[in-house]
């Protein structure tokens, strides 16, 4: 038997991760052999889990609470399965998923099986991924109709800028001076300009 290991990962730096330390910790696993990322699941560059990768040697234990900890790329998850149980030689044990577990049924039926589920889970994952997002697009174009602004809110309209953009308009300052006289970039006297000659048709 060798060394026992933990993976735990957060998609950012403010979700907690207590639940799968917890879970951890009732798997016996060194608080010193686990991992830990606070990155996003789309790929494998993420510097613990590398780090991991390195020190994992034949014979050692891997536990995830969940597959979509050890990440929501179908094809990714796929291919570093088989770089851990095939290449590195260790066993993973998906602790939310008792089917997932390498150390029982090393057979040809066994392994069929886990391969299986394995891929039907990693599917899911990413399709849920792919939800999420769809669901989060959705939703911002939904706000959009109701007439949700989204960014950072507009400055109010300086109460000269009726009088700077006259002045402007008639050319007898530039657009430099006027942002000046605005308090504004040239860049935004010229959007806020666009838009009040519009409104003002």
């Amino acid at each position: 038997m060798g060394n026992i290991y933990g993976y735990v990962r957060v998609s950012t730096k403010d979700q907690n991760e207590d639940r799968q330390l917890i879970a951890m910790g009732e798997a016996e696993v060194p608080r010193k052999n686990i991992f830990m990322d606070k990155q996003s699941g789309k790929d494998f560059n993420r510097p613990r889990y590398n780090c991991l990768l390195k020190i994992l040697k034949e014979d050692d234990l891997l536990y995830v609470k969940s597959i979509d900890r050890l990440g929501r790329n179908y094809e990714e998850i796929l291919e570093q399965w088989r770089i851990l149980t095939k290449e590195k030689k260790i066993d993973i044990v998906v602790l939310d998923m008792p089917l997932l577990d390498t150390r029982k049924g090393k057979d040809l039926m066994g392994t069929f099986l886990s391969d299986i589920v394995l891929q039907v889970l990693s599917f899911v994952a990413e399709n849920e991924r792919r939800n999420i997002r769809q669901r989060q697009r959705e939703g911002i174009e939904a706000a959009k109709l109701r007439g949700v602004r989204f960014g950072r809110p507009l400055k109010p309209m300086p109460k000269n800028f009726e009088q700077v953009y006259n002045r402007w308009a008639e050319k007898e300052i530039s657009g430099i001076e006027a942002a000046g006289l605005c308090g504004m970039t040239a860049s935004t006297f010229y959007r806020r300009a666009r838009k009040w000659r519009d409104n003002s048709r």
